[in-house]
């Protein structure tokens, strides 16, 4: 009997591109998954801060407008920073979506993907670095033009 040996390539899990494909997946996923209980973690803290001081000025009955004025300033700040964190961990929580899908990393306007080292930064970007500043000069372009064309619009209302 002839020793054969197998013609197909001898190799290990770690070393196939599923497998590096697959490991990729886990670290993101892992990744969006502890940004997302951090976050979650600074909203519940920030609501609790907020009840707690809302509490103590109400029991402490504000004696003159200027401290009323000061402790509304304030609750409104702690408000709009529960706000954008609540925003983004909606934006966390589109990109776990997004990786399940398995559209996450890829560019929404040209579809390339978006390096790891943007995403270890932003877990929650759409766009590639390229398409995403010339998504921001286009705003502000137009902004520009929007302000100019108000601007001149005044000299026609006289």
């Amino acid at each position: 009997m002839k020793n054969v040996q197998s013609t197909t390539p001898s190799t290990t899990p770690s070393t196939t591109p599923a497998a590096a494909g697959s490991r990729r997946y886990n670290e993101l996923k892992q990744m969006l998954l502890n940004r997302r209980r951090e976050l979650q973690a600074q909203v519940q803290d920030k609501m609790r801060d907020v009840r707690a001081t809302g509490e103590v000025t109400k029991l402490a009955e504000v004696f003159d407008a200027g401290e009323s004025s000061e402790a509304d300033i304030q609750e409104d700040i702690e408000l709009a920073l529960i706000q954008m964190k609540s925003e983004t961990l909606s934006r966390v929580d589109d990109a776990l979506t997004r990786l399940e899908q398995g559209t996450y990393g890829n560019c929404f306007d040209c579809g390339e993907e978006i390096a790891e080292k943007r995403l270890r930064a932003l877990p929650f970007a759409v766009r590639c670095k390229d398409c995403e500043e010339a998504r921001e000069t286009a705003e502000q372009r137009e902004r520009h033009l929007a302000a100019r064309r108000g601007a001149s619009s005044l000299f026609f209302d006289m």
